[in-house]
């Protein structure tokens, strides 16, 4: 696919329930649905729910083809997004339950590295040591619901920062964006790692196949992003991404090659590696710690980003190994 039709509006995604099957349908000229159905006929985790949420917040990125983008702002559709909000983040207060860990205690804990793995949890350590192509082809194909628009999400917290804060949040964004140079935007980097793996590049290309752990990676950070008074959250979110990023980056890289990938691919993690060494300093020193000295009330929600993040990788990582290890796909669809 060329570069200028992969970044065009994707279609929407099928639906899997009655959440997004009301959501697909309120897109395309249907009134945007009412209230919320019970509790207990709404898991907070499942496909139908990941998938209605997932839907509404890409409509403040590259939205859907077919469908205007005047609806980005709907207040029917927005009531909606935040009945699902409601239900996704009172769960994950109630699976991350608040204790009197610092922020910098948390990071310290991410920021040990294990010697191998022991309990058999880790992706990266598996790829690197057991995985095939095909199981990195679809590590990629779930990855690229985020990384095909890297940084974004975290961009949406300049405005709620200022002064050491904000300075090495957008110097880490600069890296991510390229630090001038299209060719070198993260988000393309994994395009060329996706095309090396023989995978389909366009935006969006694989939702119908992500699992519901795999949208709620990717929704955390979007819900984080859009609120405002989730900002501590969003930075611990930030923060744990940065910290963990190098040495799984590494083990991702060992994996490539192992495998037989070609350079571009392996590229994209080298260059994480290399990257991510330097972004963990500048996001532990500057942005949580000059976030935390002007405001230091948000230590509990970094702390908050921080652990949810870590909660909803380890269902994803249950998910992938618990398929692969039994033969079969972590796809929802070939």
């Amino acid at each position: 696919m060329t570069g200028d039709s992969r970044h065009r509006p994707p279609p929407l995604p099928a639906p899997r329930g009655p959440l997004s099957a009301a959501v697909r349908a309120a897109l395309l000229g249907a009134p945007a649905p009412a209230a919320m159905p019970d509790s207990a006929a709404c898991d907070p985790y499942d496909d139908d729910l990941q998938l209605a949420l997932y839907t509404l917040y890409e409509l403040h990125y590259r939205g859907f083809r077919d469908v205007p983008d005047t609806l980005e702002w709907d207040s029917g559709l927005l009531a909606f997004r935040a009945a699902l909000e409601d239900r996704f983040r009172t769960a994950l207060r109630e699976d991350v339950p608040a204790t009197d860990t610092t922020a910098a205690d948390a990071l310290d804990e991410l920021q040990v590295e294990p010697t191998g793995d022991p309990d058999g949890t880790s992706v990266s350590y598996f790829l690197r040591d057991e995985g095939t192509l095909d199981h990195l082809r679809e590590y990629a194909a779930l990855r690229s619901l985020y990384h095909l628009k890297e940084a974004d999400p975290h961009a949406w917290v300049l405005p709620r920062l200022y002064g050491r804060a904000k300075a090495g949040m957008v110097a880490v964004e600069f890296d991510e964006f390229g630090a001038g140079r299209p060719d070198e935007i993260h988000a393309e980097l994994f395009a060329a790692l996706m095309a090396d793996l023989n995978l389909e590049t366009a935006y969006g290309h694989y939702v119908d196949a992500a699992p519901a752990e795999a949208l709620a990676t990717v929704n955390l950070m979007s819900l984080f992003g859009l609120h405002r008074a989730l900002r501590g959250a969003l930075v611990g979110h930030f923060a744990a991404v940065e910290v963990t990023s190098s040495p799984g980056s590494r083990r991702l890289a060992e994996a490539l090659r192992r495998a037989g990938a070609g350079p571009a691919a392996v590229r994209f993690y080298t260059e994480h590696v290399e990257a991510d060494a330097v972004h963990e300093q500048v996001v532990r020193q500057d942005v949580v710690d000059g976030l935390l000295a002007s405001e230091p009330d948000l230590d509990a929600d970094v702390v908050f980003g921080v652990r949810a993040t870590t909660h909803l990788e380890d269902r994803l990582a249950a998910r992938l190994l618990g398929a692969w290890r039994q033969g079969a796909t972590a796809l929802r669809a070939a």
